[in-house]
């Protein structure tokens, strides 16, 4: 974790400082997410999560109002925005503070939210796949998590250099690179990219790893999503020693304890 390349994020002139790991925390205004109990509704519902975030040592919120798991019921913009709009402002009433991310994929919600509650990190598990996305981002000058949402041997690692590439050519600064874990790709890929993870350090970017309670986890062994929490760990103990700079994940206070251990600890360099 000492070698980990010093970044900032700046969302909207506060600078989010990644020269120590941050834990982005998931908040589902949803009522079908994968891991149940992750799934938040009421308005009670939402400012205790978001609450509990920060208590726990999240520094980022991330709020998304439409599950991308299998098998998940189409939600189109309307609804979404239906959903997105009472939590956020939930969010940003009960903790002020807190640096706020949207996990969507859909610039025309980009786009309202910005105008309705101000600068946020766009969280796009999509790659881009709104032919607006990158533009607007750039525009209006937000940090953007760039995924990798496609199947591993056809595209890795050449899809997000190019993808990159747009990016910078549009004027955006901040990046935020995700590898993709659980978006288009089988088991087996998912630990082939888990475990080239410093690779993607080569982009030169701050990288986030969201890899909280996924199927790569508990399709492996054989358990569920709400037994996967010792799993979850010991993947995001190695993917802070790869040097990841942000986990985004349900259990903040776990990740929490993950992070303070590691910069307790001091290893002999190789």
């Amino acid at each position: 974790m000492n070698d980990i390349p010093a970044y900032t994020l700046n969302v909207g002139g506060v600078l989010v400082d990644l020269s120590s790991p941050c834990i982005m925390g998931i908040l589902n205004a949803t009522p079908d997410s994968f891991f149940a109990d992750s799934r938040r509704r009421t308005e009670a519902e939402v400012a205790e999560r978001a609450r509990r975030i920060v208590e726990e040592g999240g520094g980022i919120i991330d709020v998304g109002a439409v599950s991308t798991r299998p098998g998940a019921s189409e939600v189109d913009e309307a609804e979404e925005l239906n959903r997105l709009r009472p939590a956020l402002a939930v969010v940003r009433r009960e903790c002020p503070e807190a640096i706020l991310s949207v996990d969507t994929f859909r610039a025309g919600v980009v786009e309202r939210m910005y105008d309705e509650f101000g600068p946020f990190i766009v969280n796009d598990i999509s790659g881009g796949a709104d032919p607006e996305m990158f533009a607007l981002v750039a525009r209006l000058g937000l940090p953007y998590v760039l995924t990798h949402n496609l199947p591993v041997p056809s595209s890795f690692p050449f899809a997000l250099p190019s993808l990159l590439s747009r990016l910078r050519e549009l004027g955006q600064k901040d990046v935020i690179i995700d590898p993709g874990f659980g978006f288009n790709k089988t088991l087996e890929e998912n630990y082939h990219l888990f475990g080239h993870l410093a690779a993607f350090h080569a982009l030169r970017c701050p990288l986030l790893v969201g890899i909280s309670r996924k199927s790569m986890i508990h399709r492996l062994l054989d358990i569920t999503p709400a037994e996967a929490l010792n799993g979850t760990t010991v993947l995001h103990t190695l993917a802070l020693c790869e040097g990841a700079h942000i986990l985004r994940v349900h259990d903040v206070k776990a990740a929490a304890e993950v992070i303070k251990i590691l910069q307790q600890c001091s290893f002999p360099s190789a």
